[in-house]
């Protein structure tokens, strides 16, 4: 636990006592509430799932978001029986409630991917360049059960959840896990949220890739470095960026935030509610 002490020049009785006050109550506050700061996904957070070399799906899938991939152009696209839309920007499947995008299609699709996948890896070498964690190596890389308050969590070793973990903290607090080898979260694991917890605000970060068992629930942004194996059951509430690609199967996802695209569509749906209530009400 860490307390940060602050200096003045002048001490009186009055103040020595403030300070006193103010150290215990410091020590209180886990250093990991206080000190650790959000992961700057940039554009990629425009993205439910990105990645470099591909998405794959096989079975009922059903994306709620915005995907993309680069450089590998839409042959890295499978399983979604896309079809391009008339501008030639992005693409539509029936598997997707959002629009994919690809690095050949029509400008300004190529130079947003560039960025995003720029952005992408920028957050990954924060994530993974966040230095003094809070706890190193938590219960030996098996975790069942633990709740974690914010901060930052380091991992040498392979991490598995082998049954249910919980994020425990208000809706500013920020986690950060760093996982020198693969993340598994197996079957039918589970990641919970409370005290006003948002998945957005948990940044997982592995170097060796990440497996997601059948029928677990994934919360989270997660960053890797190389694949990312979405079981068949799988639910993820976040979002998913690899380095390399990722293959779902028969997958429920659901992007954090609600994507640009998809803030459009509700807003013209809702002017279009306001307007015809609007013209019933003239007409009553």
């Amino acid at each position: 636990m860490k307390t940060i002490y602050t200096h003045t020049h002048t001490y009186t009785r009055h103040s020595i006592a403030a300070l006193s006050l103010s150290i215990f109550c410091l020590a209180l506050v886990p250093s990991g509430s206080e000190a650790v700061t959000s992961v700057n996904l940039g554009t990629a957070g425009n993205y439910a799932l990105l990645s470099k070399a591909g998405i794959s799906t096989t079975g009922g899938t059903n994306i709620v978001g915005d995907i993309g991939v680069s450089p590998i152009s839409s042959i890295g696209l499978t399983g979604f029986g896309q079809t391009l839309d008339a501008s030639g920007v992005f693409s539509t499947s029936t598997y997707v409630t959002g629009q994919l995008f690809a690095s050949k299609y029509t400008a300004p699709t190529p130079a947003t991917l560039t960025t995003a996948i720029s952005d992408m890896e920028a957050a990954y070498t924060d994530a993974a360049g966040r230095s003094g964690p809070d706890s190193l190596n938590l219960s030996g890389g098996i975790l069942n059960g633990e709740t974690f308050a914010a901060g930052v969590y380091k991992w040498t070793t392979a991490l598995t959840i082998t049954d249910s973990i919980t994020f425990d903290g208000d809706s500013s607090a920020i986690w950060v896990l760093q996982v020198d080898r693969r993340l598994n979260l197996a079957n039918d694991a589970n990641i919970t949220l409370a005290g006003g917890a948002q998945a957005k605000n948990i940044f997982w970060q592995t170097a060796e890739g990440a497996t997601l068992g059948t029928d677990s629930h994934f919360k989270g942004m997660l960053l890797t470095a190389t694949d990312i194996a979405v079981q068949n059951g799988a639910s993820v509430h976040g979002g998913l960026y690899s380095q390399t690609a990722i293959a779902l199967d028969g997958n429920a996802i659901t992007a954090v935030p609600e994507p640009s695209s998809l803030a459009l569509l509700t807003g013209g749906m809702v002017a279009l509610f306001v307007g015809a209530r609007r013209r019933l009400t003239v007409r009553s």
